[in-house]
């Protein structure tokens, strides 16, 4: 079960990451060519924060250092914004930019998704 995490609104310092206007299409494909990053995606696409747990993001089976990498990759693409708050660090899915970017993109990828098994789990 994946939970979230909600860090208050405005809270922390947010990470490097790319401006809306440059994010580039190859760089989002190029982060989304891997499963664990899809799996990621599908639960990010939910809007909420989500807190760095590898148990609670399912990938409880991976090391904290491969999970981080995971997400540096999806931020630096474009992908996800990361506000870090004292010793925590919040991840949130960019999909106003993206849609704003790519329009009809992000919503086609995720309906190509349903019922897909990534990771071993089979998304709904």
């Amino acid at each position: 079960m994946v939970n979230d995490v909600e860090a208050g609104d405005g809270e922390g310092t947010l990470l490097e990451q790319p401006a809306a206007a440059d994010i580039q299409l190859v760089k989002v494909l190029h982060a989304l060519g891997d499963p664990t990053r899809l799996h990621l995606l599908r639960i990010y696409a939910s809007g909420r924060q989500y807190d760095c747990s590898s148990e609670r993001l399912g990938l409880a089976h991976l090391h904290k250092s491969t999970v981080s990498h995971h997400m540096r990759i999806m931020r630096e693409a474009g992908l996800t914004s990361t506000r870090v708050v004292g010793r925590n660090r919040y991840v949130q899915l960019r999909r106003a930019d993206l849609d704003a970017r790519f329009p009809g993109f992000l919503e086609g990828l995720l309906t190509s998704l349903e019922g897909e098994e990534i990771q071993g789990v089979t998304i709904p």
